[in-house]
């Protein structure tokens, strides 16, 4: 489907919705798929950089890095980071449909350098020019 960014799932994001994703087409590498468990996050979001996908997380730490990627100037390809707690208030479906709902937020060949699902379910799409914020 035309606006889908390649994304690449830390270990914190749960299988099923890693299935869910595929299954509707998201081109999609998991951590488990090329590093053994305990792995660095820095590690999984410089190799989500190098590839050029933007990470999905649910590891609160996570949000560290790309800040700090941010006031160093780096570039990458985004971030997309909710609490685990959605995975009790909703479906994997409902999980898919926010991700899907994302794509309006990156504008082709210009995705946001992050993108942060919160407690709200909102998305704050973060770039070094300018922040948008929607609710997905």
């Amino acid at each position: 489907m035309t606006g889908r960014f390649p994304l690449y799932t830390d270990a914190d994001v749960y299988g099923p919705l890693i299935l869910a994703l595929r299954r509707r087409g998201w081109d999609l590498v998991g951590a488990i798929d090329v590093y053994p468990p305990g792995t660095a996050d820095a590690v999984h979001f410089e190799r989500a950089a190098r590839d050029s996908r933007i990470l999905m997380s649910n590891d609160p730490d996570m949000e560290v890095i790309p800040n700090r990627w941010l006031a160093d100037g780096r570039p990458f390809r985004g971030l997309i980071l909710w609490p685990q707690e959605h995975y009790k208030r909703m479906s994997y479906a409902q999980l898919v449909a926010r991700i899907e709902a994302l794509r309006a937020l990156t504008a082709p060949g210009h995705p946001p350098e992050a993108v942060k699902v919160d407690s709200t379910l909102h998305a704050a799409a973060v770039t070094r020019r300018a922040t948008a914020l929607a609710r997905v």
